[in-house]
């Protein structure tokens, strides 16, 4: 008898058991997929991890496969080892981990439908809310449980199923969903009769009174070369009708007479970049080094960090290698932090590696991502894969270059859902499982790296001057307080004198300005100025953004939102105030002060469609936009010729946040946002807009001591025990019951202690102390980096199952969070 373990998306930390019918014991291997059933009725798509002879040591049933869905593996064998290795290194399910890494389409899962049972009579009257469900279901037809809903208008039709369901009126089974649809075209071909230039003659003195039809076939014939084959080229439908300028009913018309027929033919979703390819550039001295350095590195070390200044020409460097991997036949991945940058950096990297270049990121349909999946699992060429952090899941075949692009950034770590894995460390262990090299690369390197660089562990390879030896922007402080108080800044204004002048300047010479606040809506608080109310979220604890657009009040934690109302709710009072300003702020008064200038936005609540970000950058890149006003979505790597001007409008905000990372966090983002000036011929300019001009980390900006910034940062974090001398590990938890969550926090650290000692923080109170109705409590476990990940582990799993047995710790939602930013 052959059984198979398989892992099921479902936050299941094992794998389970399943006999294996005999007509698939031949066809079966790990990476395959197979539907099982789990639970009372659901199915599920399972990933065969491991086939053997082993019968199960059991008291439980063995349930038999389903099916098998795939002939070949569409999962390789590193894959699998690389999800055990998530899973073990950040302490979650490995089932969590298969959710995170398949794509949506390649999950099927069975979903509820319900069925009217026609020999159903009722007894007694049926209630309102039943009559309703009834009469929505017709004969034969089979309804999903969310259909129902919006047939009916009934908000929570499971009670009123479950009544109907014991009165026998309905029948419930459970389907399975369609994952992945392949795209199908309808292409046109001449039929089989009339292929000889002597039955198209014919053809053609047929037609002589039907002009249309006579031009569509003309037109058919130049657009395909039938008559050629050496030529030949499949028409669409679409294709043709367009090019003729025809209807589609001429066509059907040449249907009917058997001359053209129509077949339909899968095509696929992405776009292939249709331009000629250009050869690298001819690298400049200074970036020439750099390559040779890397080189040089990666012969004694598997990671090298390139610490490059803004505007260095690091993707020209980035586009050497990976045209030196590929041209070994291996593959190559270009990560990066953000949606938004993989625009720009696509289009350059098109021009060189056309089809070869495959993108891969949340923003594609389901459909889309399979057929990127697909299309790795079984290419014959190497292949280079541009994406965020969720590009490393794909079916690498031969992976021989990891690019981390702007390495520091905290978008490569994942928060919510599970595993929470920070895309850059994984990068260096995947790199490791396909013997492949890793760069990590940024103008203001993380200091986790920049340590592991000066430590040996990393290589190091520095490109302190900019292309073309441009000079890099002059920055300049602006004392908002000193400003105010000589009365030459109103108390509520945005914009200092200094600034409004520079950007007059640049508009007036035709060149473009970047402004950054690191905040979006309009106004971050709102308050009654006669009794103090400000709205607080229902579900969190936080005030409430007041969106002007929208005309709302929204938390930007979960969702919750709320009209803005005229009078407050409390006193009745009219004397409603904004306090604070975002993203939304800026843009209405730079609309007032510049109202000649186009101005655009570049936050989340502008770009949440996939087209959205490539509109807005390619607008301000083509100069149709002067002014950008962007969170701190604009700092990271975009590169626009035209900027002269950058206003960083309270950089105090960034400085000023209860965390050991702010300084270096703030360090960052202003460096990043004020690389974004003077990148060509155009000299550059930032004013940051602060309240303390003389902070020590303003000075640092200014001078660009990113080193003297590191030097006090890691004195600061070996005398309090963080990263990098440190591993922590949060371990969170969360309840709608605070007495439960306090008691039980406080007794999971207590047992802590007696494993770990000293090395146990808290339970601390969070910041936002609730977040969508769940109070949080957080305990943090500093561990040495030497210690072994595998012993903390057992340790913790330990103090987990002892915290099991406690009544109360059933109200606990848990999670452990390994390396949070």
């Amino acid at each position: 008898m052959t059984y198979a373990d398989v892992i099921l998306p479902l936050s299941l930390e094992n794998s389970y058991t399943y006999r294996v019918p005999e007509d698939l014991e031949k066809s079966i291997a790990p990476g395959c997929r197979v539907i099982v059933h789990f639970g009372k009725k659901r199915y599920y798509t399972a990933i065969v991890i491991h086939v053997h002879q082993r019968e199960p040591d059991s008291s439980y049933e063995i349930k038999t496969i389903h099916s098998l869905l795939d002939v070949t593996p569409i999962l390789r064998r590193p894959q699998l080892k690389f999800w055990q290795w998530i899973a073990s290194y950040y302490l979650c399910k490995l089932g969590d981990v298969y959710k995170a890494a398949l794509p949506a389409g390649l999950k099927l899962e069975s979903e509820t439908v319900i069925m009217l049972n026609d020999a159903f009579e009722a007894k007694l009257p049926l209630r309102a809310s039943e009559g309703k469900v009834l009469d929505a279901l017709r004969v034969g037809e089979k309804l999903t449980i969310s259909d129902l809903e919006k047939r009916t208008g009934v908000r929570n039709v499971l009670p009123v199923l479950s009544s109907l369901l014991s009165l026998g009126a309905i029948e419930v089974n459970e389907e399975l969903k369609r994952g992945f649809t392949p795209k199908m075209q309808t292409f046109i071909r001449l039929a089989e009769g009339f292929k000889t230039e002597e039955r198209l003659h014919e053809a053609f003195t047929d037609l002589k009174r039907a002009k249309k039809q006579e031009e569509l076939l003309i037109t058919y014939l130049e657009l395909s070369h039938a008559l050629n084959p050496a030529l030949f080229k499949e028409v669409s439908q679409k294709e043709l009708v367009e090019s003729a300028d025809a209807k589609l009913t001429t066509l059907k018309e040449l249907f009917k007479k058997g001359i053209l027929e129509g077949y339909e033919k899968e095509i696929g979703r992405l776009q292939v970049p249709v331009c000629r390819l250009k050869p690298p550039k001819v690298l400049t001295e200074a970036q020439l080094t750099a390559y040779n350095a890397i080189h040089s590195n990666f012969e004694t070390h598997d990671v090298c960090l390139l610490y490059g200044a803004t505007s260095s020409g690091k993707t020209e460097i980035h586009i050497h290698l990976i045209e030196e991997v590929m041209k070994m036949g291996r593959q190559a991945l270009y990560l990066l932090p953000e949606i938004a940058i993989t625009t720009q950096i696509t289009e350059r990297l098109a021009a060189h590696f056309g089809d070869r270049l495959l993108v891969y990121h949340s923003r594609f349909s389901d459909n889309e991502r399979v057929e990127v999946w697909n299309k790795l699992l079984y290419a014959n060429e190497p292949l280079l894969i541009v994406g965020v952090r969720s590009s490393l899941f794909l079916p690498f075949k031969d992976l021989g270059l990891i690019i981390v692009d702007e390495e520091h950034e905290n978008s490569y770590k994942q928060q919510d859902p599970s595993p929470r894995y920070n895309a850059r460390n994984a990068s260096i262990v995947l790199a490791n499982m396909h013997g492949a090299k890793t760069l990590l690369a940024s103008a203001s390197p993380s200091i986790d790296s920049y340590y592991n660089a000066l430590t040996a562990k990393y290589g190091l390879v520095e490109l302190p001057t900019r292309y073309s030896n441009t000079p890099s922007p002059e920055i300049i402080p602006v004392d908002l307080k000193e400003l105010k108080r000589k009365k030459k800044m109103k108390k509520e204004a945005l914009f200092s004198p200094l600034l409004i002048e520079k950007m007059e300047q640049a508009l007036a010479k035709k060149e473009q300005v970047i402004l950054f606040q690191n905040r979006r809506g309009f106004a971050p608080l709102v308050e009654c100025k006669d009794c103090g109310y400000v709205p607080h979220c229902l579900n969190c604890d936080v005030s409430l953004t007041y969106h002007k657009r929208q005309g709302r009040l929204v938390c930007h934690y979960c969702g919750y939102s709320i009209h803005l109302k005229e009078e407050c709710p409390e006193c009745k009072g009219t004397d409603i105030r904004m306090m604070g300003f975002g993203t939304e702020k800026v843009e209405e008064e730079i609309a007032s002060l510049f109202p000649a200038a186009k101005t655009d936005r570049l936050d989340f609540d502008t770009t949440r469609t996939k087209t959205a970000y490539e509109r807005i950058l390619a607008d301000f890149d083509s100069g149709k936009t002067q002014i950008l006003i962007g969170t701190q979505m604009i700092s990271k790597g975009l590169d626009f010729a035209n900027v002269s001007v950058v206003g960083i409008i309270n950089a105090d905000s960034l400085m000023n946040f209860p965390d050991f990372r702010a300084h270096e966090r703030a360090y960052q983002l202003m460096a990043q946002v004020s690389g974004r000036a003077g990148r060509r011929e155009t000299p550059g300019m930032v004013v940051l807009q602060t309240s303390q001009p003389e902070h020590p980390l303003i000075r640092m900006v200014m001078r660009s001591a990113y080193k003297e910034m590191v030097k006090l940062q890691l004195s600061e974090r070996s005398m309090f025990k963080y990263p990098p001398y440190y591993r922590l590990i949060t371990l969170v938890l969360r309840s709608r019951n605070e007495t439960a969550l306090r008691e039980c926090a406080t007794l999971y650290a207590d047992k802590l202690r007696l494993l770990f000692g000293d090395r146990v923080l808290g339970p601390v109170i969070p910041v936002v102390t609730r977040v969508q109705t769940l109070y949080l409590r957080n305990i943090v476990l500093k561990i040495e980096i030497a210690a072994s990940i595998a012993s903390t582990r057992e340790l913790l799993e330990k103090v987990y199952t002892e915290m099991q047995s406690v009544p109360s710790f059933r109200q606990i939602i848990f999670h452990y969070d390994v390396d949070p930013v």
